[in-house]
């Protein structure tokens, strides 16, 4: 497989650049993001590839960073989302905009991008929710801004959920209690803390 793909820039559009790679000329489907990111042309570049095979179709899609591939990758293997609708989308919104959106169940703001209606969008949803949400909660529980999660604010942050609060509140009553000095005491104590910022 082809992992990327670094060469001249000759040519660039919104929607794909043309990189010569030793005298051979490589187009590549891009997003609106990546265009921007990409250096003027006669320069040197470099862009992560998925290289899409079909029966009838052989094409290049080229990513500026490996979280764009991944999403595009997840995309396209929902149903009724092929490469350019998926670039499509990725050109509408930001990866980290775009997984807020699912997270909230956003189907409105998700419309908004082109290539999105209501049913693609609840579909979208339901297939990359709950792995969003996994993602988010062990990023957060790995790092916050004040360093590492303990075991019983990690316990704390679970119980609140388990009371009935959604995610986002708990991690915003966590966020909160960081910034008014972090939380202190047991478990008991943690879980007090939070919900008085509820």
């Amino acid at each position: 497989m082809i992992d990327s793909i670094s060469g001249t820039l000759q040519q660039k559009e919104p929607t794909y650049a043309i990189i010569d790679v030793g005298g051979i000329r490589m187009k590549l489907g891009i997003t609106i993001s990546t265009y921007e990111r990409l250096p003027s042309t006669g320069n040197q570049s470099e862009l992560l590839v998925y290289f899409h095979v079909r029966e009838d179709i052989l094409a290049l899609y080229g990513f500026d960073n490996e979280e764009q591939r991944s999403m595009f990758m997840l995309l396209i293997g929902i149903s009724g989302i092929g490469p350019r609708s998926a670039m499509g989308i990725l050109s509408g919104a930001s990866t980290s905009e775009f997984k807020k959106r699912i997270i909230a169940d956003d189907v409105k703001s998700l419309m908004i991008i082109p290539g999105i209606g209501a049913k693609t969008a609840k579909r979208i949803i339901v297939e990359l929710k709950d792995k969003f949400i996994k993602e988010d909660d062990e990023e957060f529980l790995r790092l916050d801004e004040s360093g590492l999660i303990t075991d019983e604010m990690n316990d704390a942050f679970q119980v609140l959920q388990s009371l009935g609060y959604s995610h986002k509140q708990a991690q915003k009553a966590m966020k909160k209690v960081e910034i008014s000095g972090g939380l202190s005491g047991g478990l008991e104590d943690m879980i007090k803390q939070l919900l008085s910022k509820i």
